[in-house]
């Protein structure tokens, strides 16, 4: 296994130790790939997703279009957030998952910062 993803892990690992999400607070929790970014938001104590948003759902995609890989992070953002705020739920927990705070992270935390969303 590369050194990279091995390193990310233990970055991983050593985050999670610190985050966990309850029912007031969940955590908000983002996996990247090369081509697609995913967001799910999951309370910790009672082990359950509570939504989950990506680029390929059909609402964030239908509003891409021909965007890059940062402005598909910001979509994933604000949708994450709509849908949390439509359940009631405001404040959050942020999961970087061993990324760097930076580029589409970066992002997508904005997005659903100023679509409303505490962290």
């Amino acid at each position: 296994m590369a050194m990279r993803i091995v390193g990310r892990e233990r970055r991983k690992l050593r985050i999670r130790r610190k985050v966990n999400g309850t029912g007031e607070r969940p955590r908000l929790s983002v996996f990247r790939s090369a081509k697609h970014i995913y967001a799910q938001v999951v309370d910790d104590t009672a082990g359950a997703t509570i939504a989950h948003s990506s680029t390929l759902s059909r609402v964030v995609r239908d509003a891409l279009g021909d965007s890059n890989k940062l402005e598909a992070a910001k979509k994933v953002g604000q949708s994450i957030a709509k849908v949390l705020l439509a359940k009631g739920i405001e404040r959050v927990v942020f999961d970087r998952s061993g990324y760097l705070y930076h580029g589409r992270i970066r992002a997508l935390a904005d997005a659903a910062r100023e679509a409303g969303l505490k962290f």
